[in-house]
């Protein structure tokens, strides 16, 4: 799975995308987030809150509950503001 970072979470994770192998207790867009929590310890409050983040799976925006594969590209940014 690659996984890409995008504003301030790439920043105050110190990377904007990383891949890994798709553990199999990772089904779930929120799954990854969780383990993303669990591999960032000291990040972790950044991720607390899914309500205040989006995710995309292959360039489609979905819901936390979409299913992944090994081949996704999932990205996780705030929200973004028109202008």
């Amino acid at each position: 799975m690659k996984i890409l970072y995008f504003a301030w979470l790439a920043e105050r994770l110190g990377c904007p995308e990383e891949q890994i192998t798709k553990p199999d207790n990772v089904q779930t867009a929120d799954d990854l987030r969780l383990l993303i929590q669990q591999r960032y310890p000291e990040q972790a409050a950044i991720l607390d809150k899914p309500d205040a983040l989006r995710v995309a799976v292959n360039q489609n925006l979905v819901d936390w509950q979409h299913p992944l594969t090994e081949d996704d590209e999932i990205a996780f940014f705030p929200p973004m503001t028109g202008g």
